[in-house]
């Protein structure tokens, strides 16, 4: 007999059972769905990644709704028990959703929410952190200090590089790419509209510093990605992770760069051949890297954790509190909305009226990402 899944529980006579596979920030997350008369079963077992058996265990014969991570297998086979188990809900704590499979989710009529619109600014934040930890080579001086080897001044100890008056390129720059294109600009994307809105906080800027007597920003958005890889000196990788875009930085790209580029990626693992750039790495000792995700996470490719032009960090470019603790929110509520038949938010990357404490959340789902083609209502708050 399989051993039992370690559980804490809120409201055990609630009328709905929501389980949730870890412990998450916050606890408004855990009122709000104790309000709404919610049974919340949340796994305490000391596991960082649950397997699809442990989660099958966890949802039981009767449960509502599942709140999931993403490093957790969601597809035919979890979507099937939840489906089993009378369930109609499962939301991601993230706002990707590459380890779910939607169409198996259609199947079985299981709505499938994500939290957009809530980590756009902390994970440009990472990414401009990383930059700047790269350029000016910080985990390295930092590690030096450490293990007591500064004896002293010198010219050429850990001389970096300067970002200022430098060509930064955005590659992808949808909400999180845009907000960290805000402090320097060639990007490409695909879409017009980014176009627009760079044009307007870029001038605003370059009017600021004009006035304070300093040379403006300039901008352009370029012809091709190629382009980008040629003229910019640090690039930061935002876009999502298709078939168009995997392993998009690999050996031919890498070779495209200059040779002391900077390359930062915050968006998704796969993005990046990592086995090529691992090769760049040595073969480039100028070249630097900022890395928040992997191909195989949360492994990284043999050698890259030896690369001193490296920084990498565990996928923590949603950790501040008011995000994580926004992201448990908006799980919580897309599960709460399909279980109580509330329709789905017309705008996912405006869900700041859910973070409201001094207000009850909008009855809506934040963000369903099958809600078309399980034909759910689009709400008209």
């Amino acid at each position: 007999m399989a051993k039992p899944i370690a559980i804490e529980v809120y409201n055990p006579n609630g009328k709905y059972r929501v389980v949730s596979t870890k412990s998450m920030p916050g606890t408004r997350w855990i009122n709000l769905l104790i309000e709404q008369d919610c049974r919340v079963e949340i796994c305490t077992q000391k596991k960082t990644i649950l397997s699809v058996e442990d989660i099958i265990a966890l949802i039981g014969d009767k449960c509502d709704g599942v709140i999931g991570q993403l490093t957790e297998d969601w597809g035919e086979t979890l979507f099937a028990a939840l489906s089993r188990a009378g369930g109609k809900a499962f939301s991601n704590m993230a706002v990707g959703y590459n380890n779910v499979d939607v169409n198996a989710a259609n199947k079985h009529g299981v709505a499938v929410g994500n939290t957009p619109g809530v980590l756009t600014e902390t994970t440009a934040e990472l990414a401009a952190s990383l930059s700047l930890a790269a350029a000016r080579r910080i985990v390295e001086s930092d590690q030096f200090m450490r293990a007591g080897l500064y004896d002293g001044w010198l010219p050429h100890l850990f001389v970096g590089n300067l970002l200022k008056g430098q060509t930064v390129g955005v590659i992808g720059a949808g909400r999180i790419g845009s907000a960290y294109a805000r402090m320097m600009i060639i990007y490409f994307s695909q879409f017009l509209f980014v176009v627009i809105i760079a044009c307007f906080v870029i001038a605003a800027y370059g009017e600021f510093l004009k006035a304070n007597g300093e040379q403006p920003v300039t901008w352009k958005r370029a012809a091709s990605m190629d382009e980008v890889l040629r003229e910019a000196d640090l690039i930061s990788l935002h876009p999502i992770l298709d078939k168009t875009t995997y392993h998009l930085i690999n050996k031919e790209s890498l070779a495209t760069m200059k040779k002391e580029a900077i390359l930062i990626n915050c968006s998704r693992g796969p993005v990046v051949d990592e086995v090529a750039l691992v090769e760049h790495l040595k073969q480039n000792p100028m070249f630097r890297v900022g890395l928040d995700v992997f191909e195989d996470e949360p492994y990284m490719k043999p050698g890259l954790a030896d690369m001193k032009n490296a920084v990498v960090v565990p996928h923590i470019a949603s950790a501040s509190k008011w995000t994580r603790e926004g992201m448990a929110t908006l799980a919580a509520l897309n599960v709460l909305g399909n279980i109580k038949g509330y329709p789905v938010w017309g705008d996912p990357n405006r869900v700041e009226p859910f973070f409201n404490e001094n207000a009850p959340p909008p009855a809506a789902s934040p963000s369903i990402v099958n809600a078309k083609a399980l034909g759910l209502p689009v709400s008209k708050l």
